[in-house]
């Protein structure tokens, strides 16, 4: 897969550190809106100021974020998002630490719950965008028969292709585009995997 310039690579540490359901809507408040304060994530997201100020320090204990000084006056404190994006290693789930274990369990179901979230929210209000973008939006599935390594070939060229996309130029007419890709192996005829 093509590297992502800024990523962080999650370990046994920093995974512990962010596998938090409000840490990770933190995170990504943040890597996506831009820098805020904790008052303004707390309205946002529904939470108390006193929560989001603890989990934002707690954040940037692990790196995650940092203080965004151009930003403040006085004693208003901005955060910011430290890195792009993340990537996680499917070592975690079997480390030999119980606790990693269920941080990364914990982790991988939090952002599965998002990409739903993400999903609903666009299902919920796409009638207020133009209508060129309500013609241009996708939530389709394949079922195919692959092997695991025709599996790992076909990630790894979404994953090129959307690289494709990264760095094209803002304009008027852009939009963030959120995609999600989920590829796994279902079974359907009632027997054990192989």
């Amino acid at each position: 897969m093509p590297e992502e310039p800024n990523l962080r690579k999650l370990d046994a540490r920093s995974l512990r550190g962010l596998a938090h359901p409000l840490r990770m809507q933190l995170l990504d408040a943040l890597r996506f809106g831009g820098p805020a304060t904790a008052s303004q994530l707390a309205e946002k997201l529904g939470e108390s100021s006193g929560a989001t100020s603890y989990h934002l320090r707690q954040l940037a204990a692990h790196g995650f974020v940092a203080d965004d000084p151009e930003r403040g006056k006085g004693r208003e404190r901005w955060w910011k998002a430290v890195h792009t994006g993340l990537t996680f290693d499917d070592a975690l789930l079997t480390d030999s630490d119980p606790a990693v274990r269920g941080a990364a369990d914990l982790y991988l179901h939090e952002v599965a719950t998002t990409q739903v979230q993400n999903l609903s929210t666009w299902l919920g209000n796409r009638a207020t965008w133009p209508e060129a973008w309500n013609r241009v939006w996708d939530m389709s599935s394949a079922t195919l028969q692959l092997t695991p390594e025709q599996s790992r070939e076909l990630i790894e060229k979404m994953h090129a292709l959307i690289e494709t996309y990264r760095d094209l130029p803002a304009s008027d007419d852009t939009a963030q585009v959120r995609i999600h890709t989920h590829a796994f192996p279902i079974t359907t005829d009632g027997k054990e995997p192989q």
